[in-house]
This record gives structure tokens, C-alpha cells and sequence, in this order.
């Protein structure tokens, strides 16, 4: 269990399911984390995948949201690479930043990182402001990077974060 400034992120277990599919079918979180028509089969698929970590974050005795990572395998471009999702209710109150702070603190103590990516959305201005005051910096636009339920290509922002550059 990993304990935050007001967060506390725990592996997440089969019992999480429904509700962080609850969650992610809010039409806000959905717009950005799709899953197809059976979103809890699609968070039973993370936590199944063996090269992913699935966290949930609590805040006050309930769920949330999750925030996940998993690790490049090659050791010359090892990095860990990010996501997260907040239910809408949660937004605004710095619960994404400090469980995105706490995952990376983590993964640079216990597990010697030193880099961190992240790749949402260029139109997701939200979560970009969110992953800034951790301290992650824009690298550039991945152009048409991920299709959308639209079926056309959208644009992403890859954004990186060093171990010395994470406050605190």
C-alpha cells in the first residue's frame, strides 16, 4: 500500500472491477478511456496483464479512480510509463496529482527509475495541467496517435518526467 498526501494506492484486485468500470463509463472518463461496450471485462484485462500494475486510488475509504504502470523491458531505454483516471466527482482537488506523485516516488525508491512517460490526449488539457504540476514536460505531439470511438485518428502529447525533477 502506497500512502499519498490525501491518497492511498493499493494493487487492485478482482473485487475493484465494477467499480472502476462504473467509473470509467462516466461519459468524462469514457471520452478519454474507452474499453469497448463491456467496460469491466476491459479493467479485468488490466489487472489479468501480467506487464501491468493496476492501482486503485482510495480517498476516504472509496474508490476513485486507478493508476497504472508498466516498465520498458530493454535496460538502454529503461523508463516506466503512466496513466491514470479520476471519477469526474474527484477532479479538482489534487487527488490525480498526488497519486500520480506518490506512484512515481515509489518506482524511483523501490525500483530505481529514473524516467517517466505519459501520453494523453493533445485535446485532454485537464490531465496535462494534472501530469505539469507533478512535474512532467511536454516532448512533443505524437500526430494521430490513437483512433478514437469516432474512428478517426487523434493527436497525443508525449510528456516526460526525471527522478530530479519530481518536487518533493
Amino acid at each position: 500500500m502506497l500512502r499519498g498526501r490525501a491518497v492511498t494506492l493499493r494493487p487492485a484486485t478482482v473485487a475493484d472491477v465494477p467499480a472502476l468500470a462504473a467509473i470509467r463509463a462516466q461519459p468524462e472518463v469514457r471520452r478519454w478511456w474507452r474499453g469497448g461496450d463491456d467496460l469491466a471485462a476491459s479493467v479485468q484485462a488490466d489487472l489479468d496483464d501480467d506487464d501491468l500494475a493496476l492501482y486503485a486510488i482510495e480517498h476516504d475509504g472509496r474508490v476513485i479512480g486507478a493508476i497504472q504502470w508498466h516498465a520498458e523491458p530493454d535496460p538502454d531505454y529503461r523508463h516506466a510509463s503512466l496513466d491514470v483516471f479520476l471519477s469526474p466527482e474527484s477532479r479538482g482537488e489534487g487527488l490525480g496529482v498526488d497519486a500520480i506523485h506518490t506512484l512515481a516516488r515509489h518506482l524511483i525508491d523501490e525500483y530505481g527509475h529514473h524516467r517517466f512517460t505519459i501520453d494523453p490526449a493533445a485535446a485532454n488539457s485537464a490531465a496535462i495541467r494534472a501530469y505539469a504540476k507533478v512535474g512532467f514536460r511536454p516532448v512533443g505531439v505524437m500526430r494521430r496517435y490513437e483512433r478514437g470511438e469516432d474512428g478517426r485518428w487523434h493527436d497525443a502529447l508525449l510528456m516526460d518526467l526525471l527522478a530530479e525533477d519530481l518536487p518533493g
